[in-house]
């Protein structure tokens, strides 16, 4: 069958294909150590799981309008004016199915042939191939180590052309863990404002920080600024939500509207059941969120002792997610044979960072127990030295 030109254009997902791998064998008995989750391993709070159960039992399994109930979107309006300093109305929320269709839509709606989105590397894997799917191409900013893996003013100024529409920033990072704190935010929205460019801030680790540092939005800066952005966020990563698939973006009130017309057509409304979820989750107690952190941060710190005691390897520090993004050229191999070799002889999975634009790293996952934290990088060890 002869496919469309559009479809043929889009990569395949490096995550969830080495993923789905490390599954594979592990349902076969292979006694499999992974680092490659994208997701909590704990599971959803109890309250939350409640709020669901609730729904069913009462009903609530029908159609809602396509980007969300009222009650959730307002419920958002409420999280960003408390979390963000940032006022919505309700008009100005779209609630898709997870913070990736979220991202998806919103480039759709805003995204012409010939446009260009700038996107700084490591990127998360979707961001290039969301961007083609549009129409628009994708302009890949290098960014460099003694910058730690940011977007700086000078590299944002030097890839606008007339053809920039959009750039796009992920602070905490998929897959380095890097946070742009606010003053970085401040002088890139300077050349952003003066260039007259929008902004998708893919916020989604946005609860999961470490080291005491905060997390800024960068729509909180200005209101220009505001008119510029579209707010992606969602409660897959802080509330163990991933397979609820709720997200939502914030932004301007025709693209929004723009976005309800694409999904009426396409997907409907999120599931009912996971807006309820998603509402408990938003509006009850975030002891949880607090307590996942914590486990996370102390599992971050393991992961990075480890690794200091392996010559071979090395790592940009996360200050936020749940990745630590690891050096391996001194390995000499490039990141798949990496993740091919060390799969298949030491039974470790990690994710090749050749999907993130870094052939050089691989991104390791630390949504995992400390158990298989040890174990993991004791197999590495003895293989690298194999």
């Amino acid at each position: 069958m002869k496919l469309s030109e559009r479809i043929q254009e889009i990569s395949p997902s490096i995550t969830l294909g080495v993923t789905a791998r490390a599954k594979l064998l592990k349902s076969q008995g292979v006694d499999i150590i992974s680092f490659g989750a994208g997701e909590p391993d704990f599971p959803t709070p109890e309250h939350i799981r409640k709020a669901a159960a609730e729904a069913i039992e009462a009903g609530f399994t029908r159609y809602t309008p396509s980007t969300g109930t009222q009650e959730l979107k307002e419920a958002i309006c409420k999280k960003f004016q408390v979390d963000n300093d940032l006022m919505y109305k309700p008009t100005q929320i779209a609630v898709g199915c997870g913070a990736k269709h979220s991202l998806f839509n919103t480039m759709q709606a805003i995204c012409n042939e010939g446009d260009e989105v700038i996107i700084p590397s490591p990127y998360w894997v979707s961001y290039p191939e969301m961007v083609k799917f549009s129409g628009a191409k994708p302009v890949i900013v290098k960014t460099n180590l003694n910058e730690g893996l940011k977007l700086t003013p000078e590299l944002l100024q030097k890839a606008i052309n007339k053809k920039t529409k959009v750039v796009i920033i992920n602070s905490p990072s998929n897959p380095t863990g890097v946070l742009y704190e606010k003053d970085e935010l401040e002088r890139i929205a300077e050349v952003i404002v003066n260039s007259k460019l929008y902004v998708i801030s893919d916020e989604i680790y946005e609860n999961l920080i470490y080291d005491g540092l905060k997390h800024t939005s960068i729509a909180s800066l200005s209101n220009d600024l505001k008119e510029r952005t579209f707010v992606v966020n969602g409660v897959s990563k802080s509330y163990a939500m991933t397979g609820w698939r709720i997200g939502y973006v914030a932004g301007p009130e025709d693209a929004i509207a723009a976005i309800k017309r694409l999904q009426d057509q396409s997907t409907s409304n999120p599931t009912s059941i996971s807006q309820k979820a998603a509402l408990a989750a938003i509006t009850g107690s975030q002891s949880c969120v607090e307590e996942m952190k914590v486990q996370f941060e102390k599992r971050r710190e393991l992961l990075m002792k480890l690794l200091d005691s392996i010559d071979s390897l090395s790592y940009v520090r996360p200050q936020g997610a749940f990745y630590l993004f690891c050096n391996i050229s001194k390995t000499g191999m490039k990141s798949l044979k990496f993740a091919e070799r060390l799969l298949e002889e030491a039974k470790v999975a990690v994710i090749p960072g050749i999907g993130f634009g870094w052939d050089d790293y691989v991104r390791m996952s630390f949504a995992t127990s400390e158990e298989d934290i040890k174990e993991g990088l004791s197999r590495i060890e003895k293989w690298l030295k194999q």
